[in-house]
């Protein structure tokens, strides 16, 4: 016999208090709850749970309602999980964001850069938001996940048709003294590897980089240090894009703030492994670019953010 763990809910609220009606319900839907009937909800057991049983008991006993908090175990909640886990299939909420992302991918040859990236940015923040909640996740999380990168990809195809290729290479470790002062140089209209890889260049390798913006990559000044574009010096190599490679280069995969931060680069860049904040970062990066006259504007404009993103993985860490 399967042994289970699953904590149950049981609620009786005013029925004179809407307001807190709707707060609850609100509250346990966006946690994931399934609602077996009105007032009796369940979750797989964990700490995060629990603490959202706890919450909402303690605000229903204040409203003046009844809660109750039933753990079911072993083998009785083996039993129960056939019924239960229908209450759990999110399915039809992946498929509904992949239809939206196809009508995406119809309407792109007629949007604008930031149009088109503030809708994939919503559906992303949407699917991360979902899968949040995905307690026990199938194929249809992993095809929404596909979708997901093969729209960035048709995006970056239209808005920024230069994207390097992967190169077929051994990454050499460089000592970052060698490096110092020198001019940097990528493509224009910085997109997340570029700045985040400018921004990690000034504050960790070069501090008194300069940096030139390229119109194309065959312009690129000889005795600069050219990143990523094809042929550039540091640019995606496998499966790495610029940004892990610079931290691959320089010796600073060490650095775990960095290594979460490259996470959250790559994917942005090429999808694979969905970080939360991926969302809120291409919104704001999105936004920027949209606003700030050029690049090396941008770049200033983004700075703060990516050393306030850096300095909270930093602390998480610690």
């Amino acid at each position: 016999m399967t042994t289970e763990t699953w904590l149950l809910f049981i609620a009786n609220l005013p029925g004179r208090n809407q307001t807190l009606r709707m707060r609850v319900w609100r509250s346990l839907k966006a946690s994931g709850a399934g609602a077996l009937r009105d007032g009796v909800y369940v979750l797989p057991a964990s700490d995060a749970a629990c603490g959202v049983f706890e919450r909402q008991s303690r605000e229903i006993k204040a409203g003046g309602g009844t809660a109750y908090i039933l753990e079911l175990t072993g083998e009785e909640g083996g039993r129960q999980r056939d019924a239960f886990l229908p209450f759990f299939d999110r399915s039809a909420e992946y498929q509904a964001i992949a239809s939206r992302l196809r009508s995406l991918r119809r309407e792109l040859g007629k949007l604008e850069e930031l149009d088109a990236r503030r809708r994939l940015t919503a559906l992303r923040r949407e699917a991360a938001a979902l899968a949040a909640v995905d307690f026990f996740p199938g194929r249809s999380r992993e095809q929404l996940e596909g979708a997901l990168a093969d729209a960035e990809n048709a995006l970056t195809a239209r808005f920024s048709p230069e994207e390097p290729h992967p190169a077929k290479r051994k990454i050499v470790r460089l000592d970052r003294q060698a490096y110092r002062g020198q001019t940097w140089a990528t493509r224009e209209r910085l997109w997340i590897d570029r700045v985040c890889s400018a921004w990690l260049i000034r504050r960790f390798i070069d501090q008194k980089a300069t940096f030139v913006w390229l119109k194309r990559p065959k312009d690129c000044p000889k005795r600069a240090v050219g990143f990523d574009f094809d042929g550039a010096e540091f640019t995606h190599v496998d499966s790495k894009v610029t940004f892990e490679v610079l931290l691959a280069t320089f010796g600073l995969e060490e650095n775990v703030a960095l290594t979460r931060l490259g996470a959250l680069v790559h994917y942005l860049d090429v999808g694979g492994i969905p970080v939360p904040e991926a969302a809120g970062l291409a919104a704001v990066i999105s936004g920027a670019r949209a606003l700030q006259p050029d690049d090396d504007a941008l770049l200033k404009h983004v700075t703060p953010v990516l050393d306030s993103l850096y300095r909270s993985y930093a602390d998480a860490d610690g």
